[in-house]
């Protein structure tokens, strides 16, 4: 019988993990949906952004180069990695922690510093590399504003000459169970240049006060922009993969249960049995005495 005691209890404690592992993907699946709405709103304003200074730049003075996308001797870089705070979440934190340790034997011959959103990216890296800082605060309260002073600060080293490369990595929201782990590079920023015909249909604009200013003021907050759609992406992501992780985690949960429950039945009926054959076999040994 200790045994089947120690049998039931394995399922009640199985009984209570689903429970939990259940309520965790109701909240993710609820908080699914407004981080979802947030960067797919997002997304279409990032994208025309580029498009208009891409178009603003074609026909901008050639000798007047933004000091966002000057371009020099790469010696240091600085690589912005986007967890979450929290676990539970199957292989979002560490396909980010597996890229960022790519990207660092990839760029071994720069000095390499690292920005993190998110306590997992930090806790992987404090130790091995050198962290520029820990931003892992700005998911308390989530805004563009919280979002814009990380990267100000980031814009700012980068002008100043501390950083030559500034990239982020973070998870690509595609779908509830599905995310990409990108690197995207922030600066310098990349000004492609298109064709004379294609400047006249793409720029038929009337500018004011003058396109160089006009990119001196769209460039930094499309930079913005970008880290913040970053974070975004990593949000409703994170959602997505602890509601799959929970999902799955409930049904292995249900199939373990399933079968502690048919082996504790067998178990208990093999205990009623032998007690049947103890009697009949007691009785017997009286009759015949």
């Amino acid at each position: 019988m200790a045994n089947l005691k120690e049998i039931r209890g394995r399922i009640s404690s199985i009984t209570s993990t689903m429970q939990i592992t259940r309520a965790m993907k109701m909240v993710s699946a609820a908080k699914l949906k407004k981080a979802q709405d947030a960067i797919v709103m997002l997304r279409p304003y990032s994208e025309k952004l580029q498009e208009i200074i891409q178009n603003v730049n074609s026909s901008s003075d050639p000798d007047q180069v933004s000091v966002y996308a000057q371009k020099r001797e790469v010696k240091k870089v600085l690589f912005i990695a986007v967890t979450s705070n929290r676990g539970l979440a199957g292989a979002f934190n560490s396909n980010i922690v597996k890229e960022l340790n790519v990207q660092f034997q990839n760029n071994s011959q720069y000095e390499i510093e690292v920005l993190t959103i998110g306590k997992k990216a930090y806790d992987a890296v404090r130790r091995s590399r050198t962290v520029f800082s820990n931003e892992s605060s700005v998911f308390d309260k989530l805004s563009f504003d919280v979002v814009s002073n990380v990267t100000e600060t980031v814009m700012s080293n980068f002008r100043e000459g501390k950083f030559d490369e500034v990239y982020v990595i973070y998870n690509k929201f595609i779908n509830a169970a599905t995310q990409e782990v990108i690197t995207e590079k922030v600066l310098p920023i990349s000004m492609v240049e298109t064709d004379a015909a294609e400047t006249q249909v793409e720029t038929d604009y009337i500018f004011e006060p003058n396109r160089n200013e006009i990119l001196d003021n769209l460039i930094p907050k499309s930079i913005k922009t970008q880290i913040f759609k970053a974070v975004l992406d990593s949000v409703a992501s994170e959602h997505g993969a602890r509601m799959t992780a929970m999902h799955k985690a409930t049904d292995n949960a249900q199939e373990l249960k399933n079968d502690l429950v048919i082996f504790y039945n067998k178990a208990r009926q093999a205990a009623i049995t032998n007690e049947i054959l103890e009697i009949v076999s007691g009785a017997e040994a009286l009759k015949n005495s």
